[in-house]
């Protein structure tokens, strides 16, 4: 069996380009979910994960904002408006923003050194 290096040249060339153009066609296909239900679940994970990393940066800086030898204060409000402004949600539960403050606020042992409305009345 003979085939020329032309002809081996054009297959490869051929298979490249219809791999690319399935993968033009297919691409983000698993990160938009054609389930509404399996939507909502993603939609849910990531605003779960933008409060907990909002609690986080309010813990982080509040202790920086924090004098020597004060204590450090974090605020649910604070959790909220960094999901304003750094997630972009309009709309956030203050109980939701409240539970990651206090997932935070366990997890990160602030409990010697910081002060928060967590725990409090949730208005």
């Amino acid at each position: 069996m003979n085939v020329s290096p032309d002809a081996v040249g054009v297959l490869v060339v051929v298979t490249g380009a219809v791999l690319m153009a399935a993968g033009a066609r297919w691409r983000g296909r698993a990160a938009r979910p054609l389930a509404p239900r399996r939507a909502r679940a993603l939609a849910w994970q990531a605003y779960v994960r933008a409060l907990t990393r909002c609690a986080d940066l309010a813990i982080d800086s509040a202790r920086e904002a924090a004098g020597r030898g004060e204590p450090t204060i974090v605020t649910v409000e604070d959790v909220v408006r960094l999901a304003r402004e750094r997630f972009g949600y309009e709309e956030v539960v203050r109980e939701h923003a409240a539970a990651a403050l206090r997932n935070a606020y366990e997890r990160g042992r602030c409990a010697a050194d910081c002060v928060t409305d967590a725990y409090g009345s949730l208005r």
